[in-house]
């Protein structure tokens, strides 16, 4: 008991220093990047500020750990994290995900190890609880969804009323993003803004639909689509979609209800 009290304690020492450290680096860099802007808002250090200028450049972060960002970068697999982490609207990072699950894994691992005394055993059940920061990953990333694919038809008859009113399709996207209730009003916002930068609507609604993989976005989007390059009554296509959604919709609640039964 006393050894797994120990353990324990310099684990978390341990991931308490890196925390500081962490914390500390990213405190200096504040303060080089707020001296440099200073600089060349004052007119000093006028031999670097082109430099600095050119060197501007989004960096994504994907764990507060140094060595763990680097090394997150370098694999396929952290822009997926990321985007499931943005999906379930979880502050967390790629990496403190993966060390969460990393800690878990050891803590658990260890425990059995003590108990049964098979490195191998302790190690395949340690997998288990590691797993449940990723499915509360995933749970949240389905209410999400459903919460999104709920209230799409309301939104699309938002539109609808737009279209209608006069207003062109950029018009009634911004019309949903104001007045829709998140996650609706959040998403429709970016394609709204992506447009407003220039991007083909065609980019916009496949951003739209890489990040809400859902279906009633993809049959949204395909409609929209073959409008623009067929022509048409974009109006009466958007409320058949709104209808065709909501009844899928009440579709699956009314075989999730029968499924349970």
């Amino acid at each position: 008991m006393l050894l797994v009290v120990i353990v324990f304690f310099a684990v978390f020492l341990v991931v308490a220093l890196l925390a500081t450290a962490s914390g500390t680096g990213a405190s200096e860099r504040e303060k080089q990047a707020l001296a440099r802007l200073n600089a060349v808002l004052v007119g000093g250090g006028e031999t670097h500020a082109s430099d600095e200028l050119v060197d501007i450049q989004k960096e994504e972060l994907l764990s507060a750990i140094p060595f763990l960002n680097r090394l997150l970068l370098q694999l396929e697999i952290a822009p997926k994290f990321r985007r499931m982490l943005y999906q379930a609207q979880l502050s967390w990072t790629p990496g403190g995900l993966i060390l969460m699950s990393g800690c878990i894994w050891i803590l658990v691992t260890y425990a059995v190890y003590l108990r049964t005394g098979s490195l191998l055993i302790a190690a395949a059940l340690g997998l288990v609880p590691a797993g449940l920061p990723f499915a509360y990953v995933l749970l949240k990333r389905n209410k999400q969804f459903n919460k999104f694919e709920e209230g799409l038809p309301a939104a699309l008859e938002l539109m609808v009323n737009g279209l209608r009113g006069g207003q062109s399709l950029v018009s009634a996207l911004g019309l949903v993003a104001r007045e829709a209730a998140d996650p609706i009003g959040r998403e429709f916002r970016i394609a709204f803004d992506e447009q407003n930068y220039g991007l083909e609507l065609r980019t916009a609604l496949d951003n739209l639909s890489a990040r809400v993989p859902i279906q009633d976005v993809r049959i949204l989007a395909t409609a929209i689509l073959i409008q623009k390059e067929t022509g048409g009554n974009l109006a009466e296509v958007l409320d058949k979609c709104a209808h065709v959604i909501r009844e899928r919709f009440r579709l699956k609640k009314e075989i999730r209800v029968k499924t349970a039964q």
